[in-house]
């Protein structure tokens, strides 16, 4: 004799409660997670929970819940508040390298206006003096150099139409060779 079949609804309602069951584990692992300050991903709390990736896929509010609790900065075992947390020491990081540069390029002008001033006064003391037209000369550097990027951005212009005239050439040809009735 055979073994009776189950029913459709028990086996619906076996699947609901095994879901619900899991379900429970993923929040519990989560909770566990942000408590202890551990590691908190999707793949972390699947592991932890002991389901597939595939179930907190599939169950969007608790990937919002990993995401959300991902996002926050894990506490410190032991409840005396929040971690901190590698993006915020990389971002701390990242504006110090910032500062440091800005600050060696202050350093760097401050350097080379001391040594200009020092050398200005080095001239006079001894007697050799500079140049009277220092002024003129560092004006028309500038002038020279304004020049220099007005021709560079009318060269790219040029270059630009150029390739426009260049992409209308091929296409024009390639519409003629397909319609060699226009040939002649």
């Amino acid at each position: 004799m055979t073994a009776p079949e189950p029913s459709v609804q028990a086996m619906a309602e076996g699947r609901r409660a095994d879901t619900g069951r899991r379900r429970q584990r993923v929040q519990a692992a989560l909770a566990a997670a942000a408590k202890e300050g551990t590691e908190i991903s999707v793949t972390a709390i699947a592991r932890r929970a002991g389901v597939d990736r595939t179930f907190l896929y599939r169950h969007r509010d608790l990937l919002g819940q990993v995401h959300a609790r991902a996002s926050e900065p894990p506490a410190v075992p032991g409840g005396r508040g929040p971690m901190v947390s590698r993006a915020s020491l990389q971002a701390d990081l990242l504006a110090a390298d910032a500062r440091s540069a800005r600050l060696a390029a202050r350093v760097r002008s401050l350097e080379s206006r001391l040594g200009e001033v020092l050398g200005e006064q080095v001239w006079r003391e001894v007697g050799i003096g500079g140049p009277d037209d220092t002024e003129q000369l560092k004006a028309k550097i500038t002038i020279l150099e304004q020049q220099v990027v007005d021709l560079e951005l009318k060269l790219q212009d040029q270059g630009d139409e150029l390739n426009a005239a260049r992409t209308t050439n091929r296409e024009l040809m390639a519409q003629l060779n397909r319609d060699p009735a226009r040939r002649h």
